[in-house]
């Protein structure tokens, strides 16, 4: 199978992480290697492609500016750092495009930015607009205001949200490692690069290091579930290198990276959004009968749910699992987790008589739910 080219598309999103971005010893910016990737962003901008930045290094840079410690931060220690960091951050990047007389714009979100649907097409029309103007969106988590409780977690899952809200049909995810391993290759020298993952399944998840493994840290487990919100939107990711400099012409003439291609239906708006936007507030484990009916276009009937995990309120997104433990969809759920909880196993005809009001037919609606699994 032939490796697609990034000149093909029309639309990319490309993510940087502090490391590539900022020296961790001096605490100062990469500027050359900023500059080769300015140029490499302007060289696909001048053909017409349209280019969005996904970049960390706030806390990186305002921290050497405000003299904080090496070593973990207090939380108010590392919003202090980011408001500092974020001017120094966006500065370098006005600077830097600049030079190609691009203009960059400036997009700090926050967790409730992609999963609110209000504030999530709030942020889609900036993007959207900015790209109009011919501008370089530059997006960052805004670190200032963000808790453990109301961040992403990680730039990658952030990036392929980003990708998924602009309806992008390319990702890179610039790494410290130029692509995925058939182990890690810091402890396996027999490991082999698979240059392209034609489906993010449980085998490719396995690959990345489950959860309770020391690989699954962050690093690549996170890139692959990156992979599974930016495919199953439609979208090409790639995973290069990022440690040497001018990293998309090196992929372009013939570098080491992975691919992942997309699903062959990219989703429509809505789907989009359920699918690799909204955060999950709990998990629906369903028969085989279910999830076989799920499969074949149905909705999912409370006589098919055998159990209810977590706490959400109507409307909010859920994960559907086969007996089998292995995610099968996700969907916005038409009850909360009580009423759910009560109606499992009830044919519909009955959902009146247990919750004491003429209830929707179905936990969710074929409309609401979309499928996720291999």
């Amino acid at each position: 199978m032939t490796a697609p080219s990034l000149a093909s598309f029309n639309r990319i999103v490309v993510k940087i992480g502090s490391a590539l971005l900022v020296d961790q010893v001096a605490g100062a910016l990469k500027r050359r290697w900023l500059e080769s990737l300015a140029s490499d962003l302007a060289r696909h901008a001048a053909r017409g492609a349209e280019v969005i930045v996904v970049s960390s290094g706030a806390i990186a840079l305002g921290r050497t500016v405000l003299g904080l410690p090496r070593g973990p931060l207090r939380l108010e220690d590392s919003q202090a750092a980011a408001a500092v960091g974020q001017i120094a951050l966006a500065r370098a990047w006005s600077e830097v495009l600049g030079v190609h007389d691009i203009t960059a714009g400036q997009l700090l979100l926050t967790l409730g930015d992609t999963e609110e649907r209000r504030r999530y097409l709030n942020a889609r029309a900036t993007l959207a607009r900015l790209l109009a103007l011919k501008a370089v969106p530059v997006v960052n988590e805004n670190d200032t205001v963000a808790t453990s409780e109301i961040r992403y977690g990680d730039n990658d899952r952030l990036a392929a949200r980003v990708a998924s809200m602009a309806s992008a049909d390319c990702l890179v995810l610039l790494s410290d490692i130029d692509g995925l391993y058939t182990a890690p290759p810091a402890q396996d020298p027999t490991a082999t690069l698979i240059p392209i993952v034609e489906r993010v399944n449980a085998s490719v998840e396995a690959i990345a290091g489950g959860a309770a493994s020391e690989f699954s840290r962050g690093g690549m487990r996170t890139k692959v579930e990156a992979a599974r919100i930016a495919t199953g939107a439609g979208i090409h990711m790639m995973i290069a290198s990022g440690k040497v400099e001018s990293p998309l012409s090196v992929v372009e003439q013939g570098g080491r990276c992975t691919w992942f291609l997309p699903h062959d239906n990219p989703a429509q708006s809505r789907k989009r959004w359920i699918a690799g936007v909204l955060a999950p507030r709990g998990e629906i484990h369903v028969d085989a009968g279910a999830a076989s009916a799920l499969n074949r276009g149905r909705s999912l009937l409370p006589a098919g749910v055998v159990r209810v995990d977590g706490h959400f309120s109507r409307g909010e997104a859920v994960i559907v699992r086969a007996p089998d433990g292995v995610e099968v969809a996700r969907g916005l759920v038409s009850y909360d987790s009580g009423d759910a909880n009560r109606l499992r196993g009830k044919p519909t005809a009955e959902i009146e008589q247990v919750l004491g009001f003429k209830g929707r037919p179905a936990i969710i609606h074929r409309d609401d739910l979309v499928l996720t699994g291999a």
